[in-house]
């Protein structure tokens, strides 16, 4: 029983109650050392009858081992690996060194693998998944776990990570960070119950000394356990670390050694650990049978599954602080050759690392060739590792700088680019080569701009551009356009014009490319002086230059070039292809972006359900994946669908961020859902103000869109010559793309402007919509000509057209817009009743869903799997089940067969 645990205990308890119950539920515990973590995972382990209990803890020594404390978590489950997806599969046994055909390295995927691995093991029965000491485990391991932990939902699992909090610089720890999981943090125990447990633990202690130690420990459990009979000063924590280390320093020498090999091993295997000790020379002869003083003591305990581990944290702490440089050193030695012997050339490599405290080129060129063995294997974060360890070893300075660009092209590959970026620059200082140097900053500059850090990116691709210009121009050229790019994302127009000059300047191979970027940009910003026309004839220069260069990145960006010059058909024919070839591929990283391109496209052609289920899955993964820019984008685009909907708070609250942040395009179109609720609402002196500041400022990319939205303000504002610029702006644009959808709307802009027959504008509007276009564009214009005919008394003609506006606005969900029309047809005598908002009359199946039910549920219909459909979604296959057991009752159906006859959108 822990006293003055109530609340933790109970905490505990719900925790577990929860996972028996079929739900999942995840707590991180955190406080100072010894306050009582680790007892409240042993209460958990004790208390989790009925469950499977995974058991790990992080090591300090092997925390830069990447995937160690997953090995250890998952160790005994290993084998279930093969049922897995194949992709997942792959991934999974990439990083954690099993061989097999060589992988991606993509770390979401593997967070996604151990997601279902996870939810495979609780199928069986309720999971009980324990990290203690979390801040001390590898950050692979430690990414890979959250990102599961995160997607829990509908398993009957429940995880507890305990980690401490950095109080005093003499047990400072990592930050273990665990954003968006709930917390637990343990305090010291009450006056009662600390004099309670201390009087539990040592009843006899003289009044004088029991409130020594009371005030002494602060209700720190485990001070109060540990400092009864041991004098000393300090702090708690420097106290009880004494008092385990005089606990060893009692024990046999053979003992003594055992427990440090222990406190230096991650993995904590019994032979392994013996035989190294016979090894050390310290120990000769040591055997199993010298492990019972230790285990006697409570230093030392034996696992379930075998293992050797310490029976609380600190005492780890305590062996490696308290043995001499030089015993530390022998048992990395002696545990590197045992596991040679073992046939582990990963652990002895780290080991052997570890064995040296001075550059050894011996031991630098055993963890390169350890490192390309794990290449092999697909395990990249390992082999980072590995090549950091091996250059920090390695005593030539070019040699040095060579392995460290190893280490940061792994890293990029391995999905950590904070490591890459941090390695890229150390090589850089070593690496004599201009070339080899540039292709680090390459590595570097580009995950700057994915990070959300375009203004260096782009400093860095100039900069390094021209330094290789006369050595290889082509090269030279792509780091300039790369500059110009990054210069563009982070809204400086200057700095982009000034490289792209910069490169045409310098005579780079693709001087054209660089020109036609400045002028697909300057074609971005209406009513600036730049012609719409040239912008246009420059995106597709670029679009025909990109030729076969086909990397997934350069294939999004050409999808958001065919959104830019009007071709929203094409930009959804090369989302819909990305996104199947992603999810095929696990690779989450770079669904994010596609889902960006395929929720704005989803949008224009009228798929507004669509639009949000892929907007809301796109910025779920891309917080998760830490690609804010394009969260912020993805949220812009459900605000424009909340701004369409009447939704005004969600509206705001999603554009909010964006406005902050300033930067094109996301602040436009933030400022244009804004507009566009105002413009629903009637609020018409509103939406013009907002959209005359946008396309007066100095950057107004990704406003086009926005300029039907400003003439038709103006228009109903009273002030038509507000709107005039606007309108011939957006009419020679729309001319340019020689889209129909663009060219209809410029003909419904022209109609708002024409007071006196409107109506060969409105009618040419109408056939050039039905070429095809964007549905909700489309009602807007049959509304305004339907409010155009009923004030010129043409009733009949006017119904007609309020009619087709009303069904589009209600199968779009379009509230106001619907409410506009159904005034209207009131207007023109029409008598309505009833309407789709009516629960009577409701016949949409899909609008009865979730966002991800509706993902769920459309996949299940076409016969995939709850483990087909979890692989495409990024879901466990339980939470799958779950979506589509609360999908059945809303749709009316009690079967899997019964969804394929359904009309789900």
């Amino acid at each position: 029983m822990l006293l003055g645990r109530d609340g933790e205990l109970a905490a505990i308890d719900g925790l577990l109650d929860r996972a028996r119950a079929g739900r999942s539920a995840t707590l991180v515990l955190r406080g100072e050392a010894g306050i009582g973590k680790s007892a409240l995972l042993d209460h958990a382990a004790g208390a989790a009858g009925g469950m499977r209990v995974l058991r790990g803890t992080g090591v300090e020594t092997e925390s830069g081992m990447p995937y160690a404390g997953l090995h250890l978590l998952l160790g005994r489950h290993l084998d279930r690996i093969g049922g897995l997806p194949d992709a997942q599969a792959e991934a999974l046994r990439a990083a954690l060194n099993m061989g097999g055909p060589e992988a991606e390295s993509d770390r979401f995927l593997v967070g996604l693998a151990v997601l279902t691995l996870l939810s495979d093991l609780a199928e069986e029965r309720p999971l009980l998944c324990l990290v203690d000491d979390a801040h001390w485990m590898d950050g692979a391991s430690a990414e890979a776990l959250l990102f599961a932990a995160r997607r829990l939902d509908a398993e009957p699992i429940a995880v507890v990570f305990a980690a401490r909090d950095a109080v005093a610089p003499e047990c400072a720890a990592p930050e273990f960070v665990a954003q968006g999981l709930p917390e637990l943090r343990l305090r010291g125990l009450d006056g009662d119950a600390a004099a309670a447990l201390l009087a539990d633990r040592a009843p006899d202690l003289p009044g004088h000394v029991r409130r020594e130690i009371l005030a002494g420990a602060m209700g720190n459990p485990l001070a109060l356990l540990e400092l009864p009979g041991r004098g000393g000063h300090g702090s708690a924590y420097e106290r009880i670390l004494r008092s385990f280390a005089e606990r060893i320093a009692v024990l046999p020498e053979p003992a003594r050694r055992l427990v440090l090999l222990v406190g230096v091993d991650d993995l904590g295997d019994a032979g392994v650990v013996v035989k190294a000790a016979a090894r050390s020379g310290a120990a000769p002869g040591a055997s199993i049978g010298d492990l019972e003083p230790a285990e006697r003591a409570g230093l030392l305990r034996t696992t379930s599954d075998g293992r050797l581990e310490v029976r609380h944290p600190l005492i780890r702490t305590a062996a490696v602080r308290e043995a001499t440089l030089g015993m530390r050193l022998a048992a990395h030695r002696a545990l590197a050759e045992a596991y040679l012997e073992r046939g582990d050339v990963c652990h002895h490599a780290w080991h052997l690392a570890r064995s040296v405290t001075e550059p050894d080129e011996r031991v630098a060129a055993v963890l390169e060739r350890t490192a390309e063995t794990e290449r092999n294997a697909g395990g990249n974060a390992a082999v980072a590792a590995m090549y950091e360890a091996a250059a920090g070893l390695t005593p030539d300075p070019a040699e040095r700088g060579r392995r460290l660009a190893a280490a940061a092209r792994a890293s990029a590959d391995a999905g950590l680019p904070e490591r890459a970026v941090e390695l890229a620059a150390r090589a850089e200082a070593d690496l004599p080569d201009p070339l080899a140097r540039a292709e680090l900053t390459l590595i570097r500059a580009s995950l700057a701009d994915e990070q959300d850090r375009a203004g260096d990116a782009h400093r860095l691709f100039a900069e390094t551009a021209a330094s290789v210009t006369r050595l290889d121009p082509r090269t030279s050229g792509y780091l300039f356009f790369q500059a110009a790019a990054a210069a563009a994302n982070a809204g400086d127009f200057a700095a982009m014009d000034g490289i792209a000059a910069e490169g045409v300047r310098l005579g780079v191979p693709n001087a054209p490319h660089l020109r036609a970027l400045s002028r697909v940009f300057a074609g971005q910003n209406p009513l600036a002086d730049a012609d719409p026309a040239d912008g246009v004839a420059a995106l597709r220069e670029l679009m025909d230059g990109m030729g076969a260069c086909y990397a997934p990145r350069d294939r999004i960006r050409a999808g958001m070039w065919h959104l830019m010059i009007g071709d929203v058909r094409g930009a959804a024919e090369v989302a819909a292809d990305l996104e199947r070839r992603f999810r095929d591929r696990g690779a989450i990283g770079l669904l994010a972006p596609v889902l960006m391109l395929r929720s704005r496209t989803d949008l224009l052609l009228g798929r507004h359900r669509d639009a949000l289920t892929g907007a809301t899955e796109g910025a779920r993964i891309a917080a998760d994946t830490g690609q804010h820019r394009i969260r912020v984008y993805l949220d812009t685009g459900l605000g424009q669908l909340a701004a369409i909907q009447g939704d005004e708070k969600r509206c705001l609250e999603l554009t909010e961020e964006a406005l902050s942040r300033g930067l094109p395009p996301s602040n436009v179109h933030a400022a244009a859902a804004r507009s566009l609720l105002d413009l629903g609402l009637g609020r018409y002196e509103a939406a013009l103000e907002r959209l005359a500041d946008v396309v007066a400022g100095p950057t107004r990319q990704g406003s086009i869109a926005a300029l039907p939205d400003l003439v038709e303000a103006a228009v109903r504002a009273g002030v038509p010559e507000r709107a005039r610029d606007a309108a011939d702006w957006y009419g020679d644009w729309a001319a340019q793309t020689q889209q129909p959808w663009a060219q209809a709307i410029a003909a419904r802009c022209e109609a708002l402007l024409t007071p006196d027959d409107p109506d060969p504008l409105y009618s040419k509007a109408l056939d050039l919509h039905r070429e095809g276009g964007t549905p909700f564009e489309q009602a807007r214009t049959e509304l305004l000509y339907g409010e155009w005919l009923r004030r010129s008394r043409r009733r009949n003609d006017a119904r007609a057209r309020l009619h087709a506006a009303l069904e589009a606005f209600e199968r779009l969900g379009a509230a106001p817009w619907t409410e506009r029309a159904r005034t209207e047809l009131r207007a023109a005598g029409e008598s309505l009743t009833g309407g789709r908002d009516d629960p009577a009359s409701r016949d949409d199946l899909a609008a009865r869903l979730t966002p991800q039910e509706l993902q769920v549920t459309r996949l299940a219909a076409t016969g995939l799997s709850n483990r087909e459909i979890g692989a495409q979604l990024f879901l466990s296959p339980r939470t799958v089940g779950y979506h589509l057991y609360k999908a059945y009752p809303k749709l009316g159906v009690t079967t899997r067969a019964a969804l394929a006859r359904l009309d789900l959108g």
